[in-house]
């Protein structure tokens, strides 16, 4: 019995050690309409002047979203953003924000908002920085921060609404892409 015992708990910690502790969620990869998931918006909803534009690129390799525009901090602005609205939380036991993305060299934002952002100038942000190669990006949700004081410090994963690509904070020129967005 013993013996038996000891086989079992072999087997079972050789396959935990094959078999991964969860697998990436992919909740856009631009290949379904995502033009009816994504919105984008600029600084302009609240006074400010920063332009830009989305648009999805399906002739270039991988389908992606391209974010371009002109951040002005002018008029109290400063901020352009493709953001898609969730079906559902992430699974349990999900742990961060994954991103693959390329640009031209700026620093970009995540922000995510959940049942504690109730007001729409409300959000969890975390920075990230592209390159013009595709590379992969995991934010933990440890990372985000609340833009505001009445928020808890870190979003509640299980009430997460929307995941946002935001350029953001300072006059700049963005130029973002975009080819998945997941959770791991």
């Amino acid at each position: 019995m013993r013996r038996q015992l000891s086989l079992v708990l072999t087997l079972a910690l050789g396959l935990a050690a094959v078999l991964p502790a969860q697998a990436d969620t992919v909740i856009e990869d631009f290949t379904m309409h995502p033009e009816n998931r994504w919105r984008f918006f600029t600084d302009a909803v609240m006074g400010g002047v920063s332009t830009g534009r989305l648009e999805i690129v399906t002739g270039d390799g991988a389908p992606h979203a391209r974010m371009t525009g002109q951040i002005s901090t002018a008029n109290n602005g400063g901020f352009i953003q493709m953001r898609r609205d969730l079906d559902a939380p992430p699974p349990a036991g999900t742990t961060g924000l994954r991103l693959i993305v390329r640009g031209n060299g700026q620093r970009y934002f995540a922000h995510l908002r959940n049942g504690a952002t109730l007001m729409p100038w409300q959000y969890y942000q975390a920075p990230f920085e592209v390159t013009p190669d595709w590379a992969e990006v995991r934010l933990p949700f440890t990372a985000f921060h609340a833009s505001g004081r009445m928020m808890p410090g870190t979003p509640a994963v299980e009430s997460l609404r929307s995941v946002a690509v935001v350029a953001y904070g300072r006059a700049h020129e963005a130029e973002i892409e975009v080819r998945e967005v997941g959770f791991y």
